[in-house]
C-alpha cells in the first residue's frame, strides 16, 4: 500500500464522522504537504472499489466516504447535515419478504433532525 493510500485510511479510521475528499485533503496536507487533490480522488475511488471503504452519495450532499464497510443505513440530519451509522439488521429480509424478491443491495438514508439540532433556539427569519 503506497504511503498517500495509507494516509488517507489512517485519517478516516481517526475520524469520528463521515468526511468528504475536501476534508480528507485538507488533513492530509497537515501531514504530507506535496499531496495533490487528484491523488486523494484516485486513492479515493481505488479504495472504494477494492472495499476497503465505503461512497456515501446523498442529493445535495457532497459525496463521504465511510471507513465501515459492513452493512449499515444512515440517518442524516436535515439541519446541520451530521451523518450517523444506524443498524437495521432484519431490514433486508423484511423488504425481501414483502417483496417476495431477493434484494441484491440497498442504500438507506433516514432524514431526520438530530437532538442537538431540536434542543437549539430556532433562527427568525430577517425581514428586509
Amino acid at each position: 500500500m503506497t504511503k498517500q493510500r495509507e494516509l488517507i485510511l489512517s485519517i478516516l479510521k481517526q475520524s469520528d464522522r463521515h468526511l468528504t475528499a475536501d476534508e480528507i485533503f485538507f488533513l492530509a496536507k497537515l501531514k504530507m504537504p506535496s499531496i495533490a487533490m487528484a491523488t486523494i480522488y484516485n486513492n479515493l475511488n481505488a479504495m472504494h472499489e477494492a472495499g476497503m471503504i465505503n461512497r456515501l452519495h446523498i442529493d445535495g450532499v457532497a459525496d463521504c466516504f465511510d471507513k465501515i464497510t459492513d452493512a449499515h443505513d444512515h440517518l442524516l440530519c436535515d439541519r446541520c447535515g451530521k451523518i450517523t451509522d444506524i443498524r437495521l439488521p432484519h431490514l433486508a429480509e423484511e423488504l425481501e419478504r414483502e417483496l417476495a424478491t431477493e434484494i441484491e443491495d440497498y442504500e438507506l438514508t433516514v432524514h431526520y433532525v438530530c437532538a442537538e439540532c431540536r434542543r437549539a433556539p430556532k433562527r427568525r427569519a430577517v425581514q428586509q
